[in-house]
């Protein structure tokens, strides 16, 4: 079996992977070496923001999960995308940057996350980024992190913040400030028009580093231990295995599915499910693959008059013609539209101190499977999640194969707070789609509710339709030794073994107030910096 040697050998090249491989590497006295299980992202639909629309469609750039049947959601498998390519999850996500609320982090702090309140990652998110306005106090200038106002907005999305206005919200610019609550157009991870992913951002400026090697279409096995020190990590590529050894610590960064699913096949995880499976036991830690949290989503849609939107039919040909060609010429144009242009924040009736709980995303067309149905005509919707879901899911090893899929559980709604919070969000969405500004584009009700519908009715269209909004967190939670359910500590090393961390989403306690993209950035960020230093500042 060949072997290789290096200082730092990090699992998966999405969306934190790619950034430790940068900062890691940026030391030329260290050697670095990404493991990627996809391939590099040269589908040109990724770096076309418009392209989001069809991204589901391609198997191989994504890892192609379902949950297990969920019994509060009609008994339906529900389908779980997860990018499989460099960028992971931010070459194929909707692009809007959105951090969460202040006390999401105070929140970590005071639940054993020490040093990750607030006033700790904040300084982590503004060296990331690279704000289109320029450096404040909420906002970083010249990171490798582009943010980005909209190059295009389609009139619909107008008519939706018009709408929102006229329902008594009120307007927001930029979300990632102290106040968020209200609607308006997102801010988005792009570059003159393109995807701004993880692997653009930081990746591709550095492939030609000599202490950096990445390997794509690499599959992780197994993470190799010797007397409780992991050494490297058993891989697959072409069918033949092969040993990536370290000389200082395995890095897994493959995110809230994959890093808990290669933990367990090493044999860290519940022991009794693990030797059930035929693994090893190398430590009971019986908080691996649980603590799983997601953004559930519900979609209020409607049939558009006339052609308003982003449509399918003949006689939206000569618009996309011409967009195409203001794309090719300029990088302008409906093609360098995230389609999620315009949403925000709102309260339901069981917020708490004023602190929105619901997520609302315009789209100015209908959406059917998560873009893997085409649905013809025009049309728009308002998606409407709940951000604080109190119901908790985990992972299972379903084979001690590294193929096989594991079984994802995310036992949504199993809270029924969770169900009312959302039944709370699809009303103050038909209020919104009810207003004067959506009178003259608006047709017939593609969702099976209506203004007049009753809770137990929302209820029904909920557990009927309801899909993830893909912000699974939390299966590798971070906290304190007193915590029997934490996998990692403040400085995400893995409980019971050296030289092993886990730093990407399955980390954060409990989910953030939005979406997960910038907040995994950060993390990465910060721990890097401590990889780099040797210190942990604030700890």
């Amino acid at each position: 079996m060949n072997e290789e040697k290096f200082d730092y050998v990090i699992v998966g090249g999405g969306s934190a992977g790619a950034v430790m491989a940068a900062r890691l590497s940026a030391n030329p006295s260290l050697s670095v070496c990404l493991i990627e299980a996809g391939g590099a992202d040269t589908n040109p639909l990724i770096h076309i923001p418009f392209g989001l629309a069809l991204l589901s469609r391609f198997d191989n750039i994504g890892w192609g999960y379902f949950t297990a049947e969920q019994q509060a959601l009609s008994h339906r498998e529900l389908f779980w995308p997860r990018g499989k390519t460099l960028g992971g999850s931010s070459s194929v996500n909707a692009m809007c940057y959105i951090r969460g609320q202040r006390e999401d982090y105070d929140r970590w702090h005071q639940e054993g996350a020490h040093g990750w309140a607030y006033h700790d990652v904040l300084p982590w998110f503004r060296k990331a980024e690279d704000f289109f306005r320029g450096a404040d106090a909420y906002h970083g200038a010249g990171g490798p992190l582009r943010v980005e106002a909209l190059k295009h907005t389609d009139p619909l999305s107008d008519r939706f913040i018009a709408a929102a206005e006229e329902a008594g919200h009120s307007q927001r610019d930029d979300f990632n400030r102290e106040q968020r609550c209200g609607l308006g157009y997102y801010h988005v991870t792009q570059k003159n028009g393109r995807r701004w992913s993880t692997a653009q951002a930081y990746l591709k400026p550095v492939l030609n580093r000599p202490n950096l090697t990445v390997y794509t279409k690499t599959s992780a096995e197994k993470v190799l231990f010797n007397h409780g020190t992991a050494t490297g990590v058993q891989v697959r590529f072409k069918r033949k295995s092969r040993r990536i050894l370290t000389t200082r610590e395995v890095l897994l960064c493959g995110g809230a599915i994959n890093s808990p699913h290669l933990l367990m096949l090493s044999g860290i995880g519940p022991g009794e499910m693990l030797a059930d499976k035929g693994v090893h036991v190398q430590v009971d830690l019986p908080g691996v693959g649980c603590n799983l949290q997601d953004h559930l989503d519900a979609i209020v849609q409607y049939r558009a008059k006339g052609h308003h939107g982003y449509g399918v039919a003949l006689s939206a040909v000569p618009k996309y013609a011409g967009a195409t060609w203001r794309y090719l010429t300029g990088r302008r144009g409906a093609f360098s539209s995230n389609i999620a242009e315009a949403g925000g924040f709102s309260c339901s009736s069981l917020a708490s101190n004023g602190l929105p709980d619901l997520q609302f995303h315009f789209l100015p067309a209908i959406l059917a499977d998560h873009g893997r149905r085409m649905v013809h005509g025009y049309g728009f919707g308002v998606h409407v999640c709940a951000l604080y879901p109190k119901s908790r899911g985990r992972l299972l090893l379903q084979s001690s194969h590294p193929d096989d899929h594991h079984l994802i559980d995310p036992n949504y709604l199993a809270h029924p707070d969770d169900l009312t919070v959302l039944i709370d969000g699809v009303r103050q969405a038909q209020k919104i789609v009810s207003c004067s500004a959506f009178d003259s584009v608006r047709g017939k009700s593609v969702s099976p509710v209506s203004h007049s519908s009753t809770d137990e009715e929302i209820a029904q269209f909920i557990r009927d339709h309801a899909e993830s909004i893909y912000h699974p967190v939390g299966t590798c939670k971070m906290g304190q030794n007193d915590d029997p359910m934490a996998v990692v500590d403040n400085q995400c090393r893995v409980r019971g073994v050296n030289g092993l961390r886990v730093i990407d989403a399955s980390v954060m306690p409990t989910l953030v107030g939005g979406n997960t993209n910038a907040p995994t950035v950060m993390i990465a960020e910060r721990m890097a910096d401590l990889i780099l230093r040797g210190l942990w500042q604030n700890a």
